[in-house]
């Protein structure tokens, strides 16, 4: 019978991945959208990569604890379908938005000068926008809410469907364990680079949610709840 103490330590687990892949992805994002030149302005595949590794790097810290969820979805699919405790799923799924809330904050003491400097130079503010890009998903150009959320339905069962591939002892094909982490990063690695501007690839509800209530708190305010329309 699992330990309070040894659940805890998968909750920890989980709340590290999520830290980590918001802490990376992010500052991604700020070095596309916060300079100019942009370093990326004529390679996105270095944020796709960036978004992917940090994916990468989350697994090989946190899998041996907790295997790594590190996304509502994927927790909620391993409960219908891989046998994972209904009991887990609510604390889980708190973990991971809890620690996308602090991976935004993180991300922000790291670049909020630089946020401001964007926004004083483009006369933006935080109501208005400014700078939301770095952490808050929005539908891109003539993309509709709607749209924008059947596309990440189609995404995140795109990405589960590839974790239970990549992850299933019966597939003979899979990578083993010490690579199954890195083909894991380059599927969000890929589908970054393939659909990211149709509304960001949040295909993850903590790294989408847990920034925006950072950033809600933080001034950006109806920017961020209920969000930017499509532009």
């Amino acid at each position: 019978m699992q330990t309070i103490k040894s659940f805890i330590g998968e909750l920890i687990s989980e709340a590290i991945a999520v830290a980590i892949i918001t802490f990376i992805g992010c500052s991604a994002a700020a070095m596309l959208l916060m300079y100019d030149p942009s370093p990326y302005q004529n390679a996105y595949w270095g944020v796709a990569i960036g978004w992917g590794l940090s994916v990468t790097f989350a697994i090989y810290v946190t899998e041996s604890i907790s295997g790594t969820h590190a996304n509502p979805a994927v927790t909620l699919a391993f409960a219908l379908f891989r046998n994972f405790s209904w009991i887990k799923v609510p604390p889980y799924m708190i973990a991971q938005i809890f620690w996308g809330i602090y991976g935004g904050g993180l991300v922000y003491c790291m670049y909020y000068s630089v946020i401001d400097y964007y926004n004083n130079i483009h006369h933006l503010t935080r109501p208005l926008g400014g700078g939301t890009g770095v952490f808050i998903t929005s539908p891109g150009l003539v993309i509709t809410p709607i749209h924008a959320f059947c596309n990440e339905i189609l995404l995140t069962a795109f990405l589960v469907f590839s974790i239970f591939a990549i992850t299933d002892e019966y597939n003979t094909t899979a990578p083993q364990a010490n690579s199954g982490a890195l083909i894991i990063g380059l599927v969000v690695a890929a589908i970054s680079a393939s659909v990211g501007y149709l509304e960001g690839w949040a295909i993850n509800p903590a790294h989408d949610l847990g920034p925006r209530i950072f950033f809600y708190l933080a001034g950006w305010g109806p920017s961020a709840f209920p969000g930017l329309p499509s532009y």
